[in-house]
């Protein structure tokens, strides 16, 4: 089995060399091509207005001048011999649950592995804390990854799936269960900008988020977090509102309408 290893952390990061770690618990043909540096809450974004920059730092190892959807489609077109057999992104630290989703550069990364018809998983490691000084437990993911990915890649999956594993802040010994979770929604006030003042009196922004406390719904990937569980969490790209599409039928379809009408 080929695998192609990314991430958003950058090609130095420790999750990565934890992720390769996993990956050869799995095969011996792994492929590394991820950010020369963090692409974190980069998302899906490609770069379109400069040209992308490669280093290849060994065999089957390369760093390029963008995003973690560049790294892939680089990866598979051009650098690769033939396409992979799975994609394994991350694995990043701090988990990638509720709204990360699609702000994550490391879900993204996934995505476009799916786009290519390949199968992909997501790995991120929570944190007790965001901070520099904190240390993720990746002895955690390193430890289960291997288990849950081979029985996730012993089953059929439906097109246009991809898998988000999220690792609690727990040491291994300490976690106990795993649950097939949906994606759960944090309340939207989390984020928010930190106004702060340059030495030449000019003020800039810092995006961030509150952190604070919620009782998140049961099956959510938010709970199984706070729960200290493993979250598996099968997410797809259409973002379709089913059920507004038959709602709106009846007000717009067949011939574009003339008139104005007052908002509800």
């Amino acid at each position: 089995m080929r695998i192609l290893l990314t991430n958003d952390d950058g090609i130095e990061a420790e999750g990565l060399e934890c992720l390769e770690r996993i990956a050869r618990t799995l095969s011996d043909d792994i492929w590394v091509c991820a950010p020369q540096v963090e692409q974190s809450g980069k998302g899906r974004g490609i770069t379109l207005t400069e040209p992308l920059r490669v280093n290849r730092i060994g065999d089957k190892r390369f760093a390029v001048t963008g995003t973690p959807t560049d790294c892939v489609v680089l990866a598979v077109n051009d650098l690769m011999p033939d396409r992979p057999d799975l994609l394994l992104s991350g694995v990043n630290r701090g988990h990638n649950v509720g709204e990360d989703c699609s702000y994550s550069g490391t879900v993204a990364g996934a995505l476009q592995g799916m786009a290519f018809g390949i199968r992909s998983i997501a790995l991120s490691q929570s944190l007790e804390r965001f901070h520099d000084e904190v240390t993720a437990h990746w002895e955690t993911a390193e430890a289960y990854a291997p288990a849950i990915i081979s029985r996730l890649l012993a089953q059929p999956w439906q097109d246009g799936v991809v898998m988000n594993l999220n690792f609690p802040a727990r040491p291994p010994e300490a976690v106990t269960e795993v649950e097939v979770t949906r994606q759960g929604f944090r309340d939207i006030g989390e984020m928010h900008a930190v106004k702060r003042t340059d030495l030449r009196g000019r003020d800039y922004y810092w995006m961030s988020f509150r952190g604070t406390k919620h009782d998140h719904p049961a099956g959510t990937d938010l709970r199984a977090m706070d729960e200290g569980k493993i979250s598996v969490t099968p997410l797809h790209i259409d973002l379709t509102h089913a059920p507004s599409i038959h709602d709106l039928k009846g007000v717009l379809g067949g011939a574009p309408p003339k008139t104005v009408v007052a908002a509800a």
